[in-house]
């Protein structure tokens, strides 16, 4: 049965009067949409409207059948893989049963489900999770990011809803993982709709569909024909606009020009009646006639101007304003030669010296990220990393973690000067302007931010502080960033003049960094290779 998903002049409006969606309609059919739109348009409100977990402040949102949805909170989930997966009610049913309970709501709890514990790992196998009846009663909380989206997609099959949500799925998976992804969303049946960022991942859905402004626009076909059909559009626009700022300054030079006209005829004129050429009466004439005739030919000029503006007015919405992350990272050079970060791990000794680029790879779980929160607590704390010891770092450190956390009640700029206590109320606004977040945005409270926004803020903080560092650990940094942002940071990347590390799966992104060495987590070990 095919399900569809309706939204009519949907808005809403948080408490704090930020507005999340401003009358947006749209229609989402059967097959797999892609919904995509730069960070804070609303992509997770919108899935939590259709899902049915947060009612608009306006307008009507229709879904034909019942819908499930893949949170972006999955790896912090409180409970088991059993709660995740919707069965542990069931679970606890059948145990109570076996105990000698007859209590009638018990048998009809567990209905036909019987066999739900090998429902769930026979489901869990095929989303790549692997393991016994023992899996089951794991805490969400020890999975690596990667399991747990893994186990949020056996969840939805289980669940049989007809329209299923991912919002971001592909955060946090290793490169099998995602294959196994875009192979659960080729053969999805029913009406599935993606929110993500993920170009590769969007090259496999059969539209997108596109927040911006107050439209939901559809495209047929993957992301490479969106973003050309995106690429000509804005080509005209620019276009457009250029030719309404033309015409606005022929408008503007024509009222200045007949302005001078005016000016010139009326200071002869005087000169003529100075002269005794014109007799008073007529010359009075003369001048109210000329008021007259000089008043219409200001206002037929004012009105050609004003129309002219407002066709610039026009053009320039169409054009879509430039949002990239502007970032001065100073004082971060490493020079060559000099020993960053060394460990000692059982192949041998990894040396990194000046300003390399490295990117740390493995399966999710095999403890990249356990390796980089050792580089970046040495010597504060042991290395907890058992694929190598760190016996040296340089001090000038920075991470950024999968999970930021900052302050819920501080505001932006509080943030910001937290890390950089050096910085002016004005200077932390400038530094937060680079990061898009522009005019009042440095007065907004932390908890009122998108997940796309979180990210900017903690790269804001990591960025920008005193003193800068000269070593970036970042852990899947994109993961939260719409592609421009993804694009700016790749292009902040390329004039930081310090050591990198960092873990992704996101091959495109690393090779736009330009890494240049591949450690690879495996077995225990570390593999240190040039990349080719």
């Amino acid at each position: 049965m095919s399900s569809t998903i309706q939204l009519t002049h949907v808005s809403v409006v948080w408490p704090d009067g930020t507005v999340a969606l401003d009358d947006v309609s749209g229609t989402f059919g059967p097959g797999t949409t892609g919904l995509v739109g730069r960070n804070g348009t609303g992509k997770s409100t919108l899935l939590r409207l259709v899902a049915g977990d947060l009612d608009p402040t306006s307008g009507t949102v229709t879904a034909s059948a019942s819908a499930v949805t893949l949170p972006q909170s999955l790896p912090s989930h409180p409970g088991s893989v059993a709660d995740a997966l919707g069965i542990a009610s069931i679970r606890a049913a059948i145990a109570a049963i076996e105990g000698g309970d007859v209590d009638p709501a018990r048998f009809d709890a567990v209905a036909d489900r019987w066999g739900v514990d090998a429902e769930a790992l026979a489901a869990l196998q095929t989303a790549g999770v692997a393991g016994d009846a023992s899996l089951l009663d794991r805490p969400m909380r020890s999975l690596s990011g990667g399991e747990a989206i893994r186990v949020g997609l056996a969840a939805i099959r289980l669940s049989g809803a007809p329209i299923a949500l991912l919002d971001e799925p592909s955060n946090n998976l290793d490169a099998d993982a995602r294959a196994d992804l875009v192979a659960a969303i080729r053969g999805w049946p029913g009406t599935l709709v993606v929110a993500s960022h993920d170009r590769a991942l969007l090259e496999h859905v059969d539209r997108i569909a596109e927040i911006h402004g107050h439209e939901l626009r559809t495209f047929d076909g993957p992301w490479s024909v969106y973003e050309e059909a995106v690429a000509i559009e804005q080509a005209a626009a620019r276009r457009h606009l250029q030719d309404a700022d033309q015409q606005h300054r022929r408008e503007r030079a024509d009222r200045i020009v007949a302005a001078e006209r005016r000016q010139q005829a009326e200071a002869a004129g005087r000169r003529r009646q100075a002269a005794g050429g014109i007799p008073k009466i007529v010359a009075n004439g003369l001048a109210g006639r000329s008021e007259q005739t000089s008043a219409a030919s200001r206002r037929l000029h004012r009105g050609r101007e004003a129309t002219a503006m407002a066709a610039i007015a026009t053009a320039e919405e169409a054009v879509r304003d430039d949002r990239s992350i502007r970032i001065a990272m100073p004082e971060t050079r490493v020079p060559n030669g000099t020993t960053v970060v060394e460990l000692a791990a059982p192949g041998g000794p990894i040396v990194v010296r000046g300003p390399e680029r490295i990117a740390l790879a493995g399966r999710n779980g095999s403890g990249k990220t356990t390796l980089l929160r050792a580089i970046a607590e040495w010597p504060a704390r042991p290395s907890r990393a058992a694929v190598a010891t760190v016996s040296h770092r340089i001090a000038e450190v920075g991470m950024l973690a999968q999970r930021t956390e900052v302050d819920e009640s501080a505001t932006l700029v509080e943030v910001l000067r937290a890390a950089n206590p050096q910085a002016s109320p004005h200077a932390a606004r400038a530094m937060l302007a680079r990061f898009l977040f522009r005019g009042d945005d440095g007065a907004r409270t932390a908890a009122g931010l998108s997940g796309g926004e979180r990210l900017r803020l903690a790269l804001a903080r990591l960025l920008l502080a005193d003193p800068a560092p000269r070593l970036l650990l970042l852990d899947e940094p994109t993961n939260d960033l719409d592609v421009d942002a993804i694009g700016s940071l790749v292009e902040a990347l390329a004039g930081y003049e310090g050591a990198l590390v960092v873990i992704s799966h996101d091959e495109r992104f690393l090779a736009d960094v330009g890494v240049t060495r591949r450690w690879t987590v495996e077995g225990g070990a570390v593999r240190d290779e040039p990349v080719r």
